[in-house]
């Protein structure tokens, strides 16, 4: 990942303790300025990992759990899908008070490091864009996910690809699909930030209980 230079590109990636990401994020919602990076980015991740998603997701009302929704930009890509029923979390309020009103039923302030106070398979699909990245949420939250989603829903992600095996996402993949407790729909290089050269691994998976 060094050779690609991405911490200059992206300087939120040089971040590591969540408090630097939290302050880093709170002037980053300043003006709206974290929605306007996206569009100049040319950021692709919600797109295309709703994209994908909906292939498989053929009911519209079905609950969706919007893990680290940011601004909202996964749940406007929702919406314009047909889906109605769906929650963010994210741990900025400074991002959350950003999305529109009345785009996600619900929205809360969330540690996706930590458990969630979420019932046993309370959702139908869990979406996590643009969350699984520098110092960031580590892999153990895929646990949680499981946990919160029904038997045969479907957890749809993005990991970016200079964490992947750094942060044992791989290996935590592979031990829960070894455990049998999803199994791969997709799994492929996804176009992510292209225009900094960020790429991203989206994996769409269904859980099995």
């Amino acid at each position: 990942m060094a050779d690609k230079d991405v911490e200059n590109k992206v300087p939120i990636y040089k971040l590591k303790t969540t408090e630097e990401i939290m302050k880093y994020y709170d002037e980053w919602g300043t003006n709206n300025k974290y929605d306007k990076d996206m569009v100049e980015w040319d950021y692709t991740g919600p797109k295309e990992t709703v994209d994908t998603f909906k292939r498989y997701a053929n009911n519209k009302e079905i609950k969706i759990y919007d893990a680290g929704c940011g601004t909202g930009l996964v749940g406007v890509e929702l919406k314009k899908s047909g889906y109605t029923n769906f929650d963010g979390v994210d741990l900025s309020q400074k991002l959350l008070d950003l999305i529109p009103n009345g785009l996600y039923k619900n929205l809360s302030k969330t540690d996706l490091n930590q458990p969630l106070n979420i019932s046993d398979n309370e959702y139908g699909s869990v979406l996590c864009v643009g969350t699984f990245t520098f110092g960031h949420v580590k892999p153990q939250a895929l646990h949680e996910f499981i946990r919160i989603t029904k038997n045969k829903g479907l957890i749809c992600f993005t990991i970016n690809e200079g964490i992947y095996e750094e942060y044992g996402f791989d290996k935590k993949i592979n031990e829960l699909t070894e455990k049998n407790l999803w199994k791969k729909k997709e799994f492929f290089k996804s176009n992510y930030i292209s225009s900094k050269d960020v790429n991203a691994w989206l994996g769409l998976y269904e859980v099995i209980k």
